[in-house]
């Protein structure tokens, strides 16, 4: 498999079906005070009226700093953790609604790959357990089948069948990654949140994965969600990008509009830290430096979320949320200055 980052990718998805559905999702975690008699006295609101749609066949990609949500969404979406509020749907399957014995009847359709590879994998049991236990569990097969789909597996995630009596301390972060890839695929899911699922590889290998899973993709029409702090690598694997800040996203488009015309002034941020393989252009071009510090999301700046850092921010900003709108086709915005005409943002 190349070493090198295929950023060749579909510019739409080839089925117009949703698979995931996510409407004013939120999850609050409680504050409380006092030892024998506690009560809540706030709340971390780690994500709070998130609302999006994931394609079949679609990665949707989620960046956004360290602390802004996107782990807690992945985990609320799949009823990890318990939504506070909102609704999840799996094509016309709301998961939200389910109790615990429905959900687990709807587990093998959706998958989580962590990001540390080697604390999602048993150290006490060999590689062929650890692949084979999601379909023990769920009976799918006799133990010759499941022996058979552990060796099919490995196959198809880049490893050597061979090494299915090994344990996880004998591989390195990328095959200990492609171990878990295996994990996930072992019940023939349609949906696999990926959280983070390469910041913790070497950067060599890093592209590797990146590729194997669009290969899977293409084989077996999955679709990601794919959470990363890295713009660039979202930028690569998905075909649209949700951006997030304090729990809400501010803009969500395709990678190309997100690349070509970034309006919030967040995601420009972002944009011009990324670097540009042209030194020329990488020299003249203008970085975008936010003042002051992230608040807490246990105490959210009034109205949005980013005006107390934003560098064309007006007083009517700190008055109340912004509305979250497409203000051009295939282009949602979380901004009090969206021009919906012009499909950019009013600075005077």
């Amino acid at each position: 498999m190349s070493e090198h980052i295929r950023s060749q990718k579909p510019d739409s998805t080839t089925e117009n079906q949703i698979m995931v559905r996510v409407q004013n999702l939120k999850k609050h975690f409680p504050i409380t005070k006092g030892i024998i008699w506690s009560k809540q006295v706030g709340a971390v609101k780690a994500v709070n009226n998130v609302s999006f749609d994931i394609m079949k066949g679609e990665t949707l990609g989620v960046v956004g700093e360290s602390g802004c949500g996107k782990s807690t969404t992945g985990r609320a979406i799949l009823n990890l953790l318990k939504p506070t509020s909102g609704k999840v749907f799996l094509e016309d399957i709301e998961i939200t609604a389910l109790n615990d014995n429905e959900l687990r009847h709807l587990r093998p359709r959706m998958q989580m790959i962590f990001q540390d590879s080697y604390d999602s994998l048993n150290p006490r049991h060999s590689v062929a357990k650890i692949i084979a236990e999601p379909m023990v569990v769920n009976k799918t097969g006799s133990p010759a089948e499941i022996r058979d789909r552990v060796m099919e597996l490995l196959e198809l995630v880049g490893l050597n069948p061979n090494h299915a009596v090994r344990y996880p301390h004998e591989f390195s972060g990328g095959q200990r990654q492609r171990i878990n890839i295996a994990k996930a695929l072992a019940l023939n899911p349609d949906f696999i949140v990926c959280d983070e699922p390469i910041s913790a590889l070497d950067v060599s290998i890093q592209a590797q994965i990146v590729n194997l899973f669009q290969d899977l993709q293409d084989q077996l029409g999955l679709t990601y969600l794919f959470i990363a702090h890295d713009l660039s690598m979202v930028q690569h694997i998905s075909h649209r990008v949700a951006v997030m800040y304090l729990g809400q996203i501010m803009e969500l488009t395709s990678c190309k509009n997100l690349s070509d015309n970034p309006l919030h002034p967040y995601t420009q941020s972002l944009m011009s830290a990324v670097p540009i393989p042209d030194p020329t252009r990488e020299r003249n071009r203008t970085r975008i430096i936010l003042e002051g510090e992230v608040p807490s999301p246990s105490s959210p700046p009034r109205g949005c979320v980013f005006h107390n850092r934003c560098p064309i921010a007006k007083d009517f900003c700190g008055d109340k949320m912004p509305e979250y709108k497409e203000i051009i086709p295939d282009h949602f915005l979380a901004c009090h200055l969206a021009d919906d005409k012009g499909g950019s943002l009013i600075t005077v």
